[in-house]
């Protein structure tokens, strides 16, 4: 699957991305580059990061387009 055209397509949407590693973080999409999204992290469900967010964030937390294994728009997946 092609995670840079579906990040784009999505860009501006709530999100949750599922990583290789079993990680999921939800967020707003903020930008996208060849190798990383961006996300702004959404209430309590931005889970294993204990980051705050606020300025020096730019663009928002990045996340390697490489380690993305799985993308659901809104809340689909939050409860898993």
């Amino acid at each position: 699957m092609n995670y840079y055209d579906l990040c784009c397509r999505y860009k501006g949407q709530v999100v949750t991305i599922s990583c290789h590693d079993g990680k999921k973080y939800c967020g707003t999409i903020t930008h996208v580059t060849d190798t990383h999204v961006y996300l702004q992290p959404s209430g309590s469900h931005f889970g294993g990061f204990g980051y705050g967010w606020g300025a020096g964030w730019g663009w928002g937390l990045p996340i390697a387009l490489g380690a993305i294994g799985g993308l659901a728009l809104g809340t689909a997946l939050w409860w898993i």
